[in-house]
């Protein structure tokens, strides 16, 4: 039996926010402060890709900082969810107007809404391969016909503990995503890379 797993899934089943509440005081200090932090420029051109007040969920948006802001900036509607207290509480201080919840984003009541376009940046891979496929039908659910989505995730299949929580993240890989992308009626818009590597995948909904 690999005990190191078994305590991941464990650590996962009582954390929802698969370990970013434990460590949230570094990741602000790190990342969570920063206007211009990783990705910032590829999520500014993104936005400007999109329509003026378009309706947009930030997953996973921790401070929202960088991304938040500059979907705000950029004139979005903007809702956002977070697992973290401790960075939800962080984000409401930065975004005192931003509609946001606190609550596992797998099972978020906001799915249940239809949004323009969908953000999850450095989040999809921290769920295991079945949570990754039901999340990403979700999000596609809750999607407009022409929305938009991006995330990040490594082009290969691979298993990795995560610098900051050391828990297991996974990447179905480019081949895999794509047959999920295919079942959940979307297409791939585009794909590219920013200062740190991170790889990033921009659907679009084709159909209802």
């Amino acid at each position: 039996m690999n005990y190191s797993n078994l305590l991941d899934n464990t650590l996962h089943l009582k954390d929802t926010s698969r370990g970013y509440e434990k460590i949230a005081r570094e990741y602000i200090k790190f990342r969570g402060c920063d206007p211009e932090a990783t990705g910032a420029v590829e999520v500014r051109k993104w936005a400007g890709s999109l329509k003026r007040a378009a309706d947009v969920l930030d997953l996973g948006c921790g401070t929202g900082i960088p991304i938040t802001k500059i979907l705000v900036d950029a004139g979005m509607k903007v809702s956002a969810i977070d697992a973290s207290k401790k960075m939800v509480t962080a984000f409401k201080k930065n975004f005192p107007k931003v509609p946001v919840i606190c609550e596992p984003i797998e099972e978020s009541s906001l799915f249940h809404k239809k949004f323009d376009a969908m953000i999850a940046w450095g989040l999809i891979f921290l769920f295991s391969e079945k949570e990754q496929i039901e999340m990403l039908k979700k999000l596609s659910l809750a999607l407009r016909k022409d929305g938009k989505l991006l995330f990040t995730a490594p082009t290969q299949e691979a298993q990795w503990k995560d610098v900051m929580t050391h828990l297991n993240s996974v990447s179905l890989g480019a081949e895999n995503y794509y047959k999920v992308f295919s079942e959940c009626g979307l297409r791939v818009i585009e794909e590219f890379k920013d200062r740190g590597e991170n790889h990033y995948y921009h659907c679009e909904k084709i159909s209802d």
